[in-house]
This record gives C-alpha cells, structure tokens and sequence, in this order.
C-alpha cells in the first residue's frame, strides 16, 4: 500500500485575498475554486507540478478566527521545498514577500523563514544532496 499526504488545511481570512498571495506572490497555481453554496468554496493552491496542495479554508467560527496566522503556536508551518533557492528568494522578495532572516546554509540545505500573507511562517528550503 502507498500512502501520501496531498492536501493540508490552512486557515484563511479570505479566499480571494489567499489566492492572490499564494498564486501572484509565491507562483502557485489555482487548481480549483468551486462555489459550494452559503458563502464556501473549495479553494486548493499548490506548487506547479508538485501534487501537494493547500485547502484555503476561509474561517467561520471566532476559534477559527482567532487561529488565523498562528495554526503552530509560531512555529514554522509550512516547508517550499525549491531546487533553485536564490532564484526563487529573489522572485519572492520582488513580490513582496517578507523573509524573517537572511538565508542560511545549514547541513540539511539552504533555508530562510518567511511569513504569509497572515504571517504563518514558511520555509523556503533547497535541500543538500545527498551524495
């Protein structure tokens, strides 16, 4: 049997707001916004080509709400895994996204945490071979 995680929820203020981020910002793709009735969609963005995807569920409740940004009591959340480091942080600094540092080499790769629109925190990531 094989198994694998494809989608993860994130919690979201809005969803056009979340599209335009994830997609215009950090290059995404929309793989579907479907109307489901009484003001949900169901929206996943992921990275070309990857499989993996993001549900961006819009929050409905205050205790969804209050979750917003914070889904891992501020610990990095999310892993963009990139074989290109410094093209992609300088595609994303052009775009405005905010890095929390500068990049770092460290033995597993080259890392730099970044914030979403939210402020969950990211890790742009280009893992070191393994030899």
């Amino acid at each position: 049997m094989t198994q694998s995680i494809a989608t993860l929820a994130l919690i979201v203020a809005n969803y056009d707001e979340a599209i335009d981020f994830y997609c215009e910002k950090l290059g995404f793709s929309l793989i579907a916004d479907v109307d489901q009735g009484q003001d949900r969609r169901w929206v996943q963005v992921g990275p070309i080509g990857s499989g993996a995807r993001l549900l961006l569920a819009r929050a409905e409740t205050a205790e969804q709400r209050a979750a917003i940004g914070n889904q891992t009591g501020g610990r990095v959340a999310f892993f963009l895994e990139t074989t290109d480091f410094a093209t992609d942080h300088a595609q994303m600094l052009s775009q405005g996204v905010r890095f929390l540092e500068a990049p770092r080499h460290e033995p597993y790769g080259t890392v730099a945490v970044f914030e979403d629109l939210y402020a969950n925190k990211w890790d742009l990531i280009e893992p070191k071979h393994q030899d």
